[in-house]
Order: C-alpha cells, then structure tokens, then sequence
C-alpha cells in the first residue's frame, strides 16, 4: 500500500468512527481487505468483549496431514474463549485453546483434550487475536487448521468481511507486575515481557544465513496487526524442505504457501525435482537467495512471520493481557514455554488486579478543599485526604491516619486501632463524593439504608496510609445507591462492605 493510500485510508475509518455508520455496509463498497480490517480494529471498543457476527466458512488443506479440511467459525457466549471441536470425531469433542493443552511445538503448535487434536492453529490464533475475537468455536472436520497461503491474512480478511459483535460483557486486562523472561540457552533464544500500557512486540531472527542475515520486525499496537503482520507467509530452508519430503512430513505442502529460502549450493536437478513434486514450471533460485515462485511481501517478510507466530502462540495464555514483548529467535517451543510462565504470573497476581495503586507525586483530582465545598463533614469529622480517581462508576479516595487522630485518645489507648465503624464512614463518605450531585449550594445530604457482608481484615494502626475505593454496583435510581466499598492498605484488604445509602436534598429552611 503506498503512503496516499495509507492515508487516506485512515481518513476514512476516523471519519467512520465520529459518524453513526455501520462501517461493515462500507466494507462492502471499498473491496480493501487491509481497509476492512482497519476499519474492524478501529470500530471495536476493547473494555468489551466481542465474538463473530455470524459463522464463517473457510476450506483448505492442512499443510502436515495434506487432508482436505472444512472448518467453520462461529460465534460463542461470553467468557467462552477459544474452542476447537473435531466434529468428524464421535461425541465431537472439544479443546480449548490454551497453553496447558499444547502437547506438540515442531513446526507448528498442537493442541489436544479430551480425545480431540487441532494442529497448526497459531496461524489463525494470531489472526483472532489482530481482529479483537474475544470467543469463538472453531469446527474443524480435520485435524488440522488448514494453511491456505501460509499467513493469516485469509482469516483476517473473512473476519473483517464478516464482521465482529460486541457483547454485554467487561474484557479484563492484566498487566504485569515485574519483568518475565524466558532463555534457552541450547538455542539461544532469549524472550522478556517487560510491562507495558498496550501490546507490543520486538522479534529478532538470526539463523546464521548468508541470504537472511538478522532481521527485526516490530509493532507498537495489535492495531498495526491486519497490515504489517498478517499478510506475512511462513518460510523454510531449501534443504529443510528436502527432509521433510523426503520422511513424507509435508504432504499438504505447496510452494504458493511458504517462502523457500536457498542459503546453500544446490543444483539444477535439485531444483527440478522439487518443481516436479509440487507441478510449477520455470522454478529457479533468484538473485536474493528465493525461490522464484513468491516474491517477498516485505523485505523482512521472515522476521514478520516469526512475530505472527509470536501472537498466535501468546494467545495461549488464556487472559488478554498488555505487556512489551521482546523475542529473540522465537520459535514454537520457547513461545509455548514463555506462555506458560506469564500465565502463571497472571494467574499468582489476578486476584490483586483491583487493587487501586496510589501514588503520592501525582496531583490529586480532589483535594480536601475542594471536598469540603461536596461534603458537609468537618473535623473531626472529614474522614478524607483526597480523590485520586474518579469515573461515572467508582470513586478512589485516600485518608492519611495518623496519632493526631481524636479517636485514638480512647480507643484503645496504648494499642491505637481506627475503629471499624469510622473505616466503614470514611467509605461512605468516599462514595457522597461520587454519587451527591453537584450543586453550588451544597444541597444534598446522604443517610445509610442498609450494610451487608462488612468484614474487617486486618487492624489500621497510625501511619497507615488508607485507598478506598467506592463502586457503583447498579445506577443510581431515585437517590438510592448501591456501592462495593474496599479498603486497602498498600495491597492487602483491610475492610470491605456493600452499602447502600439515599440521597435526600436539604429540606427549605423558612425565614
């Protein structure tokens, strides 16, 4: 695509996005398969998750079983994920797309569950992942994804033609807490997931050819996946593709889905012999070390594909998840053991996802001043420092406790513990700052209707440094609130509580 087009192009999907279209009846007008995709990734609001808008058909041929394979994409129920189900098998099992069921890495990954295998899936992994498909079944009458050109644009484009739906349900993000990294030092492969706001991925490449040399490929957002990646073929070595003919390994092979790379001598019977299995005329070695039957979509095509395979292989982890990914020489069997450990990493820090993290150096979206002028409490009485967040949904409040406190001169004098019932207070009042409508006279006050499951983890002491957070649980109706309030000191709970609460307006006082 060249640079106008490129332009104007995302012209046009930002004009779509700020107008009530539906951009999919304008995929149909356009026939770019990269604009379809584009307009897909831009289209789609990721706080949701989304499935296919309708089932899609896709035929071919697995490139290691050389079968004949039907599959169809359809969509699935929230919270589903990714399942492949062998509908040519009795009961037609399912498995699930994920790490813990990868029981094969050479040349591709393979999965297997409850008596069903799918292999080769990365490549349509990938493409699921570029397109924001949350849940999907794959039906599969093989057991093999089949390879059509040997990247994933096929997919890409049959998703983007189709279509995705979003659903009434919240996609969570995990993020990482430190660096993970992986290393094989027999293959020298280095891997590292470094944290990070979006989805980014380094790949290097160096398999000591004269024709390849080192290669480096990135992108700084699954966004850029429909045009730099996916259009990106998988690719051998001539002498490679001799052995795995040779054992009979590649019976679905053809050279239209794979790039040949020549980094050794061969000769023109070679050559020939290889043109014969696959029936292509006029096949030679050109100029760049490639056989003459593609040219190179991208100079760095390769190092592209190895970043494809990286994505495919990483949505096995089970949880969409945002992270600087850094791969050097990649490959099937370090990406699945690199899956791996970020799921055990995520899985030891989900349940600490909710945890609000409070940093002091940052201004504060309220100050105790600008609280005052919302609440009507006043010392000793104002049991809030500040608002460090604060949305339609939920409210983040901080409350320094100190030795100064009032309550501590009888509460446990010589053992200070902050009574539970002003902890449960100080989330009420946390919760006024969200729900109390704004009013410059000041003329709402909030009353308690009913708590439940309030539960007291662990002692607040002088200097603790209290986050409470306050969420809506269904909208305000009426002036009734219904809120989850937490409070955390640094990453342990130390007090939760449902609470609901009215809002009454001031009654008129008659002069």
């Amino acid at each position: 695509m060249n640079p106008f087009s490129h332009v104007f192009y995302t012209l046009i999907a930002a004009l779509c996005r700020s107008i009530p279209l539906n951009p999919f009846k304008i995929i149909q007008i356009t026939g770019s398969s990269y604009f379809r995709a584009m307009l897909l990734q831009n289209s789609i609001n990721t706080d949701f998750q989304h499935t296919l808008a309708s089932d899609i058909q896709i035929n071919g041929v697995g490139i290691h079983s050389g079968a004949t394979v039907e599959m169809t994409l359809k969509p699935a129920e929230p919270n589903t994920g990714i399942v492949f189900q062998r509908v040519d098998l009795p009961n037609q099992p399912v498995v699930k797309a994920d790490v813990d069921n990868v029981v094969e890495t050479t040349r591709s990954t393979t999965i297997e569950a409850n008596g069903a295998r799918v292999s080769t899936i990365e490549h349509l992994m990938a493409a699921l992942v570029g397109c924001g498909v949350d849940n999907a079944v794959v039906q599969l009458n093989a057991p093999e994804v089949p390879i059509l050109d040997g990247s994933s644009a096929p997919f890409v484009e049959a998703i983007a033609s189709t279509g995705i739906q979003q659903q009434d349900a919240a996609k969570v993000w995990y993020t990482l807490q430190h660096n993970i990294s992986f290393v094989d030092e027999g293959k020298k492969v280095e891997m590292v997931a470094l944290p990070y706001h979006e989805y980014r991925i380094n790949t290097l490449i160096d398999f000591n050819s004269p024709v390849l040399g080192t290669q480096h490929a990135a992108i700084n957002s699954i966004s850029q996946f429909a045009e730099e990646v996916a259009p990106c073929r998988t690719f051998c070595f001539f002498h490679e593709l001799e052995y795995l003919l040779d054992n009979n390994l590649i019976k679905g092979g053809d050279l239209n889905n794979a790039i040949v790379v020549v980094d050794r001598p061969v000769s023109e019977t070679q050559v020939q012999r290889i043109a014969q299995i696959f029936e292509k005329d006029n096949v030679k070695v050109n100029e760049g070390g490639i056989l003459n039957n593609l040219d190179l979509r991208f100079p760095n095509e390769p190092a592209r594909h190895k970043l494809l395979d990286v994505i495919g292989d990483l949505a096995l982890v089970g949880f969409p998840f945002k992270a600087h990914i850094i791969a050097n020489r990649p490959g099937h069997a370090s990406n699945v053991a690199f899956a791996r450990k970020i799921k055990e990493h995520i899985k030891k820090y989900k349940n600490k996802k909710d945890i609000p993290v409070y940093d002091p150096a940052k201004p504060p979206v309220m100050d105790v001043h600008a609280i005052e002028k919302k609440l009507p409490h006043r010392y000793p009485f104002l049991l809030v420092d500040k608002i460090i967040e604060l949305t339609e949904k939920y409210v983040i409040a901080v409350k320094n406790v100190t030795y100064n406190e009032p309550f501590f001169q009888g509460h446990f004098p010589g053992n200070c513990v902050m009574p539970g019932v002003l902890q449960v207070e100080a989330l009420a009042q946390t919760g006024g700052l969200l729900t109390i409508p704004d009013d410059p006279e000041n003329d709402y006050d909030t009353y308690f209707l009913k708590i439940d499951n309030c539960k007291f983890k662990q002692k607040v002491v002088p200097g603790d440094t209290l986050v409470l957070k306050m969420e809506l649980m269904n909208p305000v109706r009426r002036g009734i609130c219904e809120m989850k309030g937490t409070i955390f000191v640094g990453d342990k709970l130390v007090a939760e509580a449902d609470m609901v609460a009215q809002i009454v307006k001031k009654p008129k006082v008659k002069v």
